[in-house]
């Protein structure tokens, strides 16, 4: 039998006033009087896809226009998200033209706004923006801790307020060491300077994500567990592999480099296995205070959405890459005064 003849029939036979789909579905094929012992599997697939239409299309026209509707109302979310963020820029835009005149004060400012906007958006160009500043300011040829410092301060604030998951980490640590790579090739001169620089600071501001998320946890009450947890088996695993994860961003990161640069991160990586101690303990740590507080409740977890307000302006990344450096250069000046201070009354 022709498809169209087919679905003549059975259009012709379908009935709605049933109140059942088994009893629509039966009528309406004893009433096309089809041969169904011969039927054919396309003239059976005619039959179930013409059935499916019949009983789903009120299903498919609510679905196309709730479809609508979401993306209407995602357009209008990120309509907004972009204002917020637009927003919070003038607030600090404003407050650093109220405080120019007070170095101490307009970092301790930046330092705020460093915590207050989400960087996951305008990572790259901040830690471009970043590493730059510290090369053109550099008096005593070692931009070492400077970089350090900065490098550190951007990945624990871009990784702290987020999930803990590898994807979103490896993501964030990918992007950082692939800008510094960029900077590197740039200047070669300088490139492994910038690379262990970055590599330091990625690794003390993961550590500090870390312990920051373990602190929170052990003080957290079990009623409030949606605030933090997303997925507690995917955490749990992840904490238990970040030094894995560490270098195998590194890895990554250099084979899609130039020899140059390719044979500088082995090298530093292989140096740095020692170092991942550190990262390692404060992991399993965290990982053990997880199953202690929420092994239980674990399959119950509420998903914690990370979201990331956008940022259309370029400009005002670079403008907070130099801002981070600021901050990480008066931290880095003060721990080193401290220190001498400490080095004088002895």
């Amino acid at each position: 039998m022709q498809k169209e003849e087919l679905q003549k029939k059975l259009q012709e036979a379908y009935n709605k006033r049933y109140k059942t789909i088994e009893k629509r579905v039966s009528s309406a094929l004893h009433d096309a009087q089809l041969d169904e012992e011969n039927l054919s599997l396309e003239e059976i697939k005619t039959i179930a896809n013409l059935f499916i239409e019949k009983e789903t299309q009120q299903l498919e026209d609510d679905v196309e226009k709730l479809l609508e509707q979401k993306e209407a109302i995602e357009r209008a979310l990120e309509k907004k998200s972009e204002e917020l963020q637009e927003k919070k820029y003038e607030v600090f835009h404003a407050l650093e033209e109220e405080f120019a005149a007070d170095k101490t004060v307009l970092v301790k400012l930046h330092q705020i706004k460093l915590q207050s906007i989400d960087l996951y958006d305008i990572l790259s160009e901040m830690v471009e923006s970043a590493i730059i500043t510290a090369l053109e300011k550099d008096s005593d040829g070692d931009i070492t801790e400077p970089t350090k410092e900065v490098i550190k301060e951007i990945t624990f604030e871009s990784i702290k307020e987020g999930s803990l998951n590898t994807i979103r980490v490896r993501k964030i640590l990918s992007t950082i060491l692939a800008t510094a790579i960029e900077v590197a090739e740039a200047t070669p001169n300088r490139a492994e300077e910038i690379l262990s620089a970055t590599l330091k600071g990625m690794r003390s501001g993961l550590i500090q994500s870390i312990d920051r998320f373990k602190k929170r946890l052990a003080y957290m009450p079990v009623e409030a567990k949606h605030i933090l947890i997303e997925d507690y088996d995917t955490i749990i695993e992840d904490l238990n592999q970040t030094d894995t994860l560490f270098s195998q961003v590194v890895v990554t990161q250099a084979s899609e480099s130039s020899q140059m640069i390719r044979k500088i991160l082995i090298d530093l990586n292989s140096a740095m296995q020692y170092d991942l101690e550190e990262l390692v303990h404060i992991s399993k740590e965290t990982a053990e205070v997880m199953k202690e507080r929420f092994s239980s409740l674990a399959k119950m977890a509420v998903k914690k959405a990370d979201s990331a307000l956008k940022s259309p302006k370029a400009k005002e990344a670079k403008r907070m890459g130099i801002q981070a450096f600021s901050v990480a250069k008066e931290a880095l000046g003060q721990a080193i005064k401290s220190a001498k201070d400490a080095i004088d009354k002895k």
